[in-house]
This record gives structure tokens, sequence and C-alpha cells, in this order.
């Protein structure tokens, strides 16, 4: 019997999940740098290989974006730990290119189907930035302990491609709290009937700004190792405690976006934390010592969750079937895994600061879609997914399949109707003569 996703062992379950399916992008400069110098490879060849990890990963993303609770939320979490399990497993155990490749590649689809099934069971909660926020919380917490202990552990590409591994074997356990059937979320079983998908304007430009804002930030965090080792002039233990401190800077600032909650919207956070962050990838690609970077680095990672829990939360809010959440993650991705390919290119032609100038000008001109589509999200009328005050998706489920039309609906933060007292009418005069004949009796 499936059990309910709105208990908290569901909730730590989607969130362990998160975190294991997550937490490849994030490892992802120590990744590509290990390749390089274990195997011999050079900047451009070890960024496809980080790029063929995240290609994976969104590959399984849009396979599952509408399958994940026709397979069941249980086995297919089940199912992308195993794989990447054995994809990493058998990558970091084997030097040979053709066999590291595959595996990095079978490793990478688990890390994907593992966060399609996170995204779909966040989608559907009451609260899924909320959600998102712990999930984010939790990945920043695990790489930054893994940046701290990764350069203790010796060199070659084996230790963090294991460390992702061992991520998946303790993750298991909990899946057993996740739902085992295909109806995982009984409370909006009539949300999730065939239907076409909601809000597909908003959702596709949604998809496709978070695309080029992937791109842009991997891209430099792709390469933003070589940018402390070779032009800071840093060590690698140096540049992993930076990476560690401004993952811990990520750590605070989810927290306080966390308290704050919706009172600053999600446009707001959206914009302006895109726009800056423009800045901090340009403070970074242009980095000559250790202040500029680790500046750079932890002021970037302070607003990268903020704004991610933004946008992960706004696609959630589309579909309460978790559709435009897997789709959007999945586009996130695409990006995350053209982005090592891109920095390599980018870094080599027109050097780190060229880089970083081209960057940070993706980044301000997405930042203009991206706000419209959390302003026109904001203005919804009571549809799956936007009902938060005294009545969550049971009632997202009545405004979504009622008849009434959407003009008819009340709009999401409008101000209440004030009541007006209604006088008595006056009494008539048969009135009176039954009241004064009672008073005389």
């Amino acid at each position: 019997m499936p059990s309910r996703p709105r208990a908290p062992g569901a909730l730590a379950a989607l969130v362990a999940l998160f975190t294991a399916g997550y937490l490849a992008p994030y490892l992802l400069p120590t990744v590509v740098g290990r390749l390089a110098a274990g195997l011999g490879l050079g900047p451009s060849q070890a960024g496809l290989i980080g790029s063929v990890l995240l290609l994976g990963s969104a590959s399984a993303g849009f396979a599952l974006a509408a399958r994940v609770h026709r397979t069941g939320p249980r086995r297919a979490a089940r199912l992308g730990l195993l794989a990447m399990a054995l994809g990493y497993g058998s990558a970091a155990a084997t030097g040979t290119l053709p066999l590291v490749v595959a595996g990095v590649v079978l490793g990478g689809f688990g890390s994907g189907t593992a966060t399609a099934v996170a995204a779909s069971g966040i989608a559907g909660r009451p609260d899924p930035q909320r959600a998102s926020t712990l999930g984010l919380l939790s990945v920043s917490a695990a790489a930054g302990a893994l940046y701290l202990t990764l350069p203790r552990l010796g060199g070659g590409h084996a230790p963090p491609l294991l460390a992702l591994a061992c991520a998946a074997l303790l993750v298991w356990p909990v899946t057993s709290r996740l739902p085992g059937g295909t109806r995982a979320h009984p409370d909006v079983t009539a949300a999730r009937a065939a239907g076409p998908l909601p809000h597909r304007r908003a959702g596709a430009a949604l998809a496709a700004g978070l695309l080029c804002w992937s791109l842009a930030q991997n891209a430099l965090w792709g390469v933003s190792g070589r940018i402390g080792t070779v032009q800071a002039g840093l060590s690698e233990v140096t540049v992993g405690a930076v990476f560690a401190l401004a993952l811990g800077a990520g750590l605070a600032g989810v927290t306080v976006a966390g308290a704050l909650g919706p009172r600053l919207g999600r446009a707001v956070p959206i914009g302006v934390g895109t726009a800056l962050i423009a800045v901090c990838v340009l403070l970074s690609a242009t980095a000559g010592g250790l202040a500029s970077f680790a500046t750079g680095e932890i002021l970037w990672n302070a607003l990268y969750p903020v704004v991610l829990s933004c946008l992960l939360g706004l696609a959630a809010s589309l579909d309460p079937r978790g559709r435009w959440a897997v789709l959007a993650g999945s586009a996130s991705s695409l990006g995350t895994a053209c982005g090592p390919v891109t920095g390599s290119v980018l870094s080599e032609t027109a050097g780190y600061p060229g880089m970083g100038a081209a960057l940070a000008a993706l980044l301000l001109l997405v930042a203009a879609p991206l706000t419209a589509v959390a302003r026109h999200a904001a203005g919804r009328p009571l549809v799956p997914g936007s009902i938060r005050r005294r009545g969550g998706a049971p009632a997202a489920v009545l405004a979504a399949t009622t008849a009434a039309p959407t003009a008819l609906l009340p709009q999401v933060g409008a101000p209440e109707q004030q009541i007006a007292p209604i006088p008595p009418p006056a009494p008539t005069a048969r009135q009176l003569r039954s009241a004064f004949h009672l008073t005389r009796t």
C-alpha cells in the first residue's frame, strides 16, 4: 500500500534523493579536474566527459517527465540509485578511457532518474519551494564536506566518482518511505488524470531560460578549479577550502531565503539575484589572487541556491503532477551539461576574463524572461499548485476540476472584500399591531 507523500518520512526521502541526484553537478569542478589529471586529458576533453555525464542526467529527466508515477516513485528511485552506484563505481575502478566514459554516462543517467523522482514528489507537496530549499541545503552541506575531504584522499579520478557511488548506496534505505505504487499522491488524483500540459508558454519560457541560466553558471563552475590554480596561482587544497566556504555561504543564503519565505515573492529574487550573479561571475573569471577569487566564488554561491530554489518552486507551481518541475529540471541539467564544454572552449579562445564577460552578458539577457514568468505565475487564478492558504492540494484539485470560468475565480493575493452591515427593514403596520397585541395578552 503506498504511503502518504506528505508524511515527514516521505519528505526526508525526497530530500535525500534530491541530494544524491544533484551531487554530481555540485562536484563537477573536482570531477573534471581529476579526470584531466588522472587520465592525462586536456581541458576540453575532460570538460567533454563532464558534459557527457550531465547529458545522461538530462536525458533521464526528459524520458521520465511523465512516467515517474506510472513506474512508481520507489521503483524508479531504486533503479536510478542502482545505476549511479554501478556507473560511478565502475568508472572509478578503471583507467581505460572508453570504460570511464561508459560508467560516467550510466551514472549520470542514474543521477537524472533520482532527480526526476525527487522533483516529481516535491511538486506534489503543499509547499514545493520549501522542500526544494531543504534539498539545496542538504546537497550544499554534502558537497562542502566532500570538497574539504577529497583533497586528503589522494589524487586520481577515483575519489570523487566513488563519493557519488557511495552517496547512492547511503540513500538507498530511505527509498522504502516513498510510495511503492503508481498512485503517488492520492489527494491530487483528479489533477493527475490524462490531460494537456498546463501553462505551456510560461513553462516553455521557464525551461528555455533555465537552460541558458544553468549553462552560464556551470560554464564558469566547470573551470573554476582551473581559474583558481592556474590564473590565481592557488593550490588544490586552498581552492577546495574556498569551494567549501562558498557552499557554506550557499547554506546561509538558502537559510535566509527560507526564513523570508514568500514575502519577497519569486520575481524579485530571480531578477535581482540573476543580475548580481552576473557580477559575481565576472569577478571570479577575472580573479588574479586569493581575495578576488574567494570573494567572487563565495558571493556567487551564496546567491545561486537562493535563485535556484525560487526557479524550482516556480516550475513546481505550474503543474502539481510535477511534469514542468521535471522538464524544467531536465532543461537545467541540459544547460549544466553544456556548461563544461562551453567554459573550456570560451576560456581557451577568449581567456578567462573574456569568458566571464560573455557569461555575464548571457545572464543579464536571460534575467528578463525568467522574471516575467515569475510575475505571470504570481498573478494566476486558483489552479493546481497555486493554493497555499487554507486548502492546499485538495482545494487546488477543486479549483482545477470546477467548471467556473477563470474570471469568476478570486485571484491569489487579492484583497479580501469588506463586509458591509445591512440594516433590517422597517416593520410594517401589521407587524406593529401584532406586536402590540402580544404585549397586551
